[in-house]
């Protein structure tokens, strides 16, 4: 089976004949219907496989309906860089999602995650290091993890049991006690017995117990987690109630484009750090707005760098998870600086988001900052390089003044609703009927291959399956993808074609 996916290119075909366009439109659900089942009948003098059935018994998925979920209680881990929480979070949640590394300073958002011990759940949040008096983006590093504190129903205070309390854990202890939260202290890298009297030592910060316990090894963390249920309550006093079932949307581009001042916009506050310092983001960061009357899980990326700055560091891992992103994505916007020529890499990263299979939205970011002549060579530009994509929506917006911001919704939705759309059997027969009968596909090798049957096997993205009797060329599959986009619209989405070539069963 060979997998095709939407291409721009011209072929040699004729523009579309609207009487065309108007007549497939134009069938009714019953002959759609009686078309289907009299092609789906002749596929039984054909050699099919159980992956042939299966395919053509598909049913119609129905979108996700959106439920409303009781908030779960918040758990925020805050200390001093280089602590370990980040390995803490790691170790919690059983999965290394969080950003670890011995540089101090590596996460610099509050980060959110879902975790779950003795059949409870709650949302755990993952802070940069605290530090009194921080300047410039350690300011703002700061700052989210204070946001991070009023934010939770309780407090994990890491301090390095090694080291000992420093007076920066002590200025952390006076922000803790003015808070009024629950504050559980943990003395970490206490990796054996021998090290637990590092941690008693802790008390002088007068927080009460410290409980000792080694992130990296996982020493101590049950009878940690096995306390930290008793101070949580069932149900968060301050977190919103959760929805669930929103559409997910990945914020992608390359370092320093605008994505996180566009999250910040959109949220309506400043939910992740923005500094003109490339690479400031390196979690993505999830983050539930409301926005358009809807609900929406935006989710801020790492700046996709070129493969060679990626040999080393936290920025190779922020990549990866910004993959990872993506794969849970069901759209992705990617931010195109408009200040700047089209880059290879901008190309790049939308030939990631086509080979994902998403739903695609091109925002061309800090609009507000265009002359006209740079505007005529990046309508070149788009004319150009972006071509392949001319079918997904384009929005010109401003993320740091919020110019346009209003536009970005009906984008999404228009992608998304290219996305889950099912196209009809009948309707897409018809259509293939017409085509070959009008153009049929060019005799090769002396045969002419034909198309039996023709079904969307799956939305999300559409993707199409084709029972012909012989190979198709590209240009002729081209031709039918681009009368799809031009009769059924699928603007913002990838197409997929594939091909299952059948052979005539022998007659015994």
């Amino acid at each position: 089976m060979a997998e095709l996916t939407d291409s721009s290119d011209r072929d040699d075909f004729p523009d579309l004949d609207e009487a065309l366009a108007e007549r497939i439109r134009g069938i009714d659900d019953d002959e759609a219907a009686q078309r289907a089942s009299a092609l789906r009948q002749g596929l039984a003098d054909y050699d099919l496989d159980d992956d042939d059935l299966g395919i053509l018994d598909l049913a119609t998925e129905d979108p996700d309906a959106i439920v409303y979920l009781p908030a779960l209680p918040v758990l925020a881990i805050v200390g001093r860089p280089n602590v370990g929480k980040s390995a803490l979070v790691n170790r919690i949640i059983g999965r290394r999602e969080a950003v670890v590394q011995d540089t101090p300073g590596v996460t610099r958002d509050r980060v959110n995650y879902k975790a779950e011990w003795a059949d409870r759940q709650f949302t755990i949040v993952d802070t940069g290091g605290w530090e009194p008096d921080a300047k410039g983006i350690n300011a703002s590093v700061a700052a989210q993890a204070e946001i991070a504190i009023d934010l939770a129903d309780a407090v994990l205070f890491v301090v390095d049991a090694t080291v000992g309390a420093t007076s920066t854990d002590e200025h952390v202890v006076r922000m803790l006690r003015a808070t009024k939260k629950p504050v559980i202290l943990v003395g970490n890298k206490v990796d054996d017995v021998h090290q637990e009297p590092d941690a008693a030592a802790l008390w002088s910060l007068g927080l009460g117990e410290p409980w000792p316990v080694s992130a990296v090894h996982g020493r101590g963390v049950a009878d940690l987690l096995d306390h930290v249920l008793t101070i949580l309550p069932e149900i968060s006093a301050v977190a919103k109630e959760e929805v669930g079932g929103p559409r997910r949307v990945a914020i992608l581009g390359k370092p320093n484009v605008g994505k996180s001042s566009l999250l910040n916009k959109t949220a309506g506050e400043e939910r992740v750090v923005v500094n003109e310092l490339a690479g400031t983001t390196r979690d993505p960061v999830d983050e539930q707005i409301e926005l358009g009357g809807k609900f929406w899980r935006f989710v801020d990326t790492a700046g996709i760098r070129r493969r060679v700055n990626l040999a080393q560091g936290a920025d190779f891992y922020a990549t990866l998870r910004t993959s990872a992103a993506l794969e849970k994505a069901e759209v992705a916007v990617v931010v195109i600086d408009v200040s700047a020529p089209i880059s290879v890499q901008d190309l790049k990263i939308v030939d990631l988001v086509l080979e994902s299979g998403r739903a695609l939205v091109l925002a061309y970011n800090k609009w507000d900052l265009l002359d006209d002549e740079r505007r005529i060579y990046l309508e070149r530009e788009i004319e150009q390089d972006l071509s392949h994509v001319a079918w997904a929506p384009r929005v010109n917006i401003s993320a740091k003044t919020g110019r346009h911001l209003e536009k970005l919704v009906p984008a999404l939705e228009l992608a998304l609703e290219s996305w889950d759309t099912r196209i009809p059997t009948g309707k897409f027969n018809a259509l293939l009927a017409e085509l070959t009968q009008e153009h049929p596909h060019p005799v090769r090798g002396g045969k002419q291959p034909r198309i039996l049957f023709g079904t969307q096997a799956a939305s999300r993205p559409p993707t199409f399956v084709l029972f012909t009797t012989g190979f198709l060329d590209p240009q002729y599959r081209r031709f039918i993808t681009r009368r799809l986009r031009e009769i059924f619209g699928f603007d913002g989405s990838p197409i997929n074609v594939n091909m299952r070539v059948r052979e005539k069963r022998k007659r015994s």
